[in-house]
Parts: structure tokens; C-alpha cells; sequence
């Protein structure tokens, strides 16, 4: 079978499509064929050797796919060939078939496509567990997204308008703030490239006190971090709940005498760890997430869609 191998650290074009043998389930595992593979951030840094898990060589790409069961392993119950399925594979999503154990396996309702499913196990999961679990989002409340034209970002936008709540866009770009306005975000933040001075840091904390309105954010999802993170928590609300999502422009350092000032939590979201301890509570937000689809109320972006031979062009 084919698969697009990471043989060396490096960047996308260090990746070659090659014939490897077929993998074969073993006990409590299933063998899926792959339809569909979202690309995530984290396959960026994988293949470079910067992220905090790191296979052993040569290695496909991939975090999370969705295709059909072909085969099941010893001792396997509940699952058969020609079950539909989403799964999270951490690497090897990047090849035409690959062996996922159950705990990682989630069933894929009839009518959603293939190209959509794929991409619900990194990000919507990782923002249902944020919004619903560490920030206790409510109905009416206003959440300020930084990074919000992300994958991580549009799902969050789009989690937050069907969990109620009103809100605030940050992006740094014209063609973002219409990406996000498109996901539903009530309004949008257009902020400056960092690095900012503390002038620029004044000034968008004002911007974001001004867009959220006189209570401030009741939640904040901070997917980028950096010079983005002060500016925003200056802008929270009373108890309002801070998000640490991600870094994608660089680790932020908050004062602490804000969170007091404010009385506001921070949190950090970490889906894989939560999932790993708490698979049950997991399992029930892939569900709801399902649903929420189903019915409309979030609807997976795709940007592009690639064959496996030129995937590499899709983590570039």
C-alpha cells in the first residue's frame, strides 16, 4: 500500500510517497482504509521533529482520518467491516490504510461526508472540551477567539454561536475577517502583526475592551499566545475564564496581577491528556459534536483537498 513517509527531520519536501506493507490489527484494534485525512498543525512540526511526540522513523503524517473498517482483531466487539468511522491516529493518517486501537475509534453517522469528518477529532474536539468543560461557556456570554481564521479558530467560532454565546473574532487580515465572518462571528478584530510595542498593546487591549462592550469577554480562547495573550486578558470580564489553547505566536507571558485584579481563571486545554484519562467524557462530546452537525449548527471548513500523492503540498 502508499504512503507518504517522513524519513528524515524536515520540512514537507522532505517527504516521499513509497509502497510499504500492509499493517495488520492486533488485539482490541481495527484496520481502517483511509478515505479522508485532515492536515493539523502539529503534522507541521511532527515531520521536523518540534513536537512533543515523536515516532520512530520512517513515519506517515496524520493525526486524525476517516474512512471505512476493512478488518478487526482479536477480541474486538461492536465493530465490523464496512463500519464507517472517524478515528485519531497521532501519526500515520497519510497512508491507505492504518491500524487505530478502539479507545481512539468513534462511529461515523450515514450522510456525513468522508472529507468533513476528518477533521473533527483535533479541532472541534479540542474547543468542546475548552468551551464546555474548562470555561463552563454560557448562553448569552460574550468569547473573544484570537486566531480565530485557524482551524482550531473557525471551530471555535462556530462552537461558540451554537453553544449561545455572542462572538468577537481576533484575525489579523482583511480576507480572515471575512473567513470568520463567514463561520458566524458576530464581530471581528482586525489586530496588527506582532511584535507589538506597548503602545500597540495598549491600544488593542482598548480595541477588544470596545468590541466586547462594557463587561468585557466572559471567555477568552487563546489560540496563538505571544504579544496577542496580554492584551486580551486586559480585556476580560469579572470571573471571566481565560483559555491557553495554543502558541502559534510564540509562549505569552502574563502579568499574574491582572488574573487577580480581574478574579479571572486561567485554563489550560489540553484534548489528548483529557481524552487519555477521561475517554468516556470524550467520547460524549464526539457525539454531541456529531449532532450538532447533523443539525446544522457547525459545518467543518475544508480550504483545499489533496490526493495522497501530493499531500505534502497540503502540510506546506
Amino acid at each position: 500500500m502508499k504512503a507518504l513517509l517522513s524519513t528524515a527531520p524536515g520540512g514537507p519536501e522532505t517527504l516521499k510517497l513509497a509502497e510499504i506493507a500492509e499493517p495488520v490489527p492486533g488485539p482490541g484494534e481495527v484496520l481502517v482504509r483511509v478515505s479522508a485525512c485532515a492536515i493539523n498543525f502539529p503534522d507541521t512540526l511532527m515531520i521536523r521533529d518540534l513536537y512533543q511526540t515523536k515516532p520512530p522513523r520512517p513515519f506517515a503524517p496524520g493525526s486524525e482520518v476517516a474512512g471505512v473498517i476493512e478488518a478487526v482483531g482479536e477480541g474486538v466487539e461492536g465493530w465490523q467491516p464496512g463500519d464507517r468511522v472517524i478515528a485519531l491516529t497521532i501519526w500515520g493518517g497519510l497512508q491507505e490504510k492504518v491500524v487505530v486501537p478502539l479507545r481512539y475509534l468513534f462511529a461515523l453517522p450515514e450522510g456525513l461526508p468522508m472529507s468533513g469528518a476528518c477533521t473533527m477529532l483535533m479541532t472541534y474536539t479540542t474547543m468542546i472540551h475548552g468551551l464546555k468543560d474548562r470555561a463552563r461557556i454560557q448562553p448569552g456570554e460574550t468569547l473573544l477567539v484570537l486566531g480565530a481564521a485557524g482551524g482550531v479558530g473557525i471551530a471555535t467560532v462556530e462552537l461558540g454561536k451554537a453553544l449561545g454565546a455572542r462572538v468577537i473574532a481576533g484575525v489579523s487580515s482583511a480576507d480572515k475577517a471575512a473567513a470568520v465572518r463567514e463561520a458566524g462571528a458576530d464581530e471581528v478584530v482586525i489586530y496588527p502583526r506582532a511584535p507589538l510595542d506597548k503602545a500597540q498593546s495598549k491600544a488593542l487591549a482598548e480595541q477588544f475592551k470596545q468590541t466586547c462592550g462594557a463587561n468585557g469577554a466572559d471567555v477568552v480562547a487563546d489560540i496563538i499566545g505571544g504579544d496577542y495573550s496580554e492584551p486580551a486578558i486586559r480585556s476580560i470580564a469579572w470571573q471571566g475564564r481565560f483559555l491557553v489553547v495554543g502558541f502559534t505566536a510564540g509562549i505569552a507571558k502574563l502579568p499574574l496581577n491582572l488574573t487577580l485584579l480581574k478574579g479571572c481563571d486561567v485554563s489550560g486545554v489540553f484534548w489528548g491528556e483529557f481524552a487519555r484519562r477521561d475517554p468516556a467524557r470524550n467520547r460524549a462530546n464526539v457525539v454531541e459534536l456529531l449532532r450538532l452537525w447533523q443539525e446544522g449548527a457547525i459545518s467543518p471548513f475544508i480550504s483545499a483537498i489533496y490526493p495522497l500523492a501530493r499531500a505534502a503540498e497540503a502540510i506546506a
